[in-house]
């Protein structure tokens, strides 16, 4: 061999090497980034906090939040802007999946909805089923609409989040056109997230609806005079679910290459292991006295208990399933 050709042989195989160790550094010890964006329901309990300090502390991930109502977190997973998405819309969790944004979806956790007011209740709604305490605000606020003007009694957050659509969801279901009656001069729209909601509610003695664990949190911040007036009837179940964005990585040429599909999937791993299930369970015993939210995995693996397992399947179920086969990419391990 010429000195020509082992000079060539010699710096082909340095560069090998030092490109070599470059990956396995920058694999090992530069932190990558994961993005997920998420329901405001659930970052604003601290929960997210928690679950973040503890998935970093053993990955070698950068974890960012987006705090946003559901129909923006989606938007942001369309847009190729987060890696995984962490909402509670099953409606608009199904069309995700359909038109090809995401996949693997797992329910991870879920609460209850409940309609919160003044502690006086003076639409009488305490105890009451969800309709017939909608009709109890109703009449109460056209009433005293009519006796004093523009006074409001019914707050609604009005930013197309998973709780906005549960809300206009229940006011069909009594009978009322949302868009018809969030017009009437009772009724406000904040446009906003649950914190600011339910800080307006408090303010002007008003009802609204907010999921059980940012009530939960909010009563444990401020000298509230909100008291939950209805709790965990079937028709307030609210259910959470995560699902990895599509990227060419996982097979979909069409969709987003910058997405971080091996670190999504491992954190959905993480969040549905019995440790993270254990902990999300726990959460707020100290702080509120309750749960917050519950774990689902364990729930649904072992059919227990009834009725809420009936309920999820029943509200968050898609054609028999958490996420039917032709929207998983592998992984079967999440799915026993």
């Amino acid at each position: 061999m010429q000195t020509w050709q082992k000079l060539l042989l010699v710096a082909v195989l340095s560069t090998i090497l030092f490109v070599s160790s470059a990956l396995v550094y920058f694999h090992h010890f530069v932190k990558r980034r994961l993005i997920i964006s998420t329901t405001t329901s659930l970052y604003d309990t601290g929960l997210l906090d928690i679950i973040e300090k503890n998935y970093e502390a053993s990955h070698n991930v950068d974890v960012n939040i987006i705090s946003v109502g559901t129909g923006m977190a989606i938007q942001h997973a369309q847009n190729g802007d987060a890696d995984v998405i962490l909402v509670h819309s099953p409606s608009m969790e199904q069309t995700f999946l359909e038109q090809g944004y995401g996949e693997n979806r797992k329910i991870f956790a879920y609460n209850f909805f409940t309609i919160v007011g003044p502690t006086a209740d003076p639409a009488g709604i305490s105890g009451r089923p969800v309709k017939e305490a909608l009709h109890c605000i109703v009449n109460y606020g056209r009433n005293l609409t009519d006796q004093s003007g523009q006074t409001k009694i019914w707050v609604s957050r009005s930013d197309n989040s998973g709780t906005h659509l549960k809300e206009q969801a229940l006011w069909q279901a009594a009978g009322y056109n949302y868009t018809s009656v969030s017009t009437e001069p009772w009724f406000a729209c904040v446009g906003s997230g649950m914190g600011d909601t339910l800080n307006v509610a408090n303010q002007k003695s008003a009802y609204t609806l907010s999921d059980l664990g940012s009530y939960l949190t909010f009563r444990r911040g401020n000298a509230a005079s909100l008291s939950a007036l209805i709790t965990e009837e079937q028709e307030l179940l609210n259910v959470y679910s995560v699902m990895a964005v599509r990227s060419s990585v996982s097979g979909n040429q069409s969709v987003h290459e910058q997405v971080n599909y091996e670190d999504a999937m491992s954190f959905i791993k993480y969040l549905v292991s019995p440790e993270t299930q254990q902990m999300i369970t726990d959460y707020g015993k100290e702080t509120c006295g309750q749960s917050l939210f519950f774990g689902a995995v364990q729930p649904l693996t072992t059919n227990s208990p009834h009725p809420v397992v009936d309920w999820i399947k029943s509200y968050a179920f898609f054609d028999g399933s958490e996420c039917p086969p032709q929207y998983r990419n592998g992984y079967p391990e999440l799915y026993p």
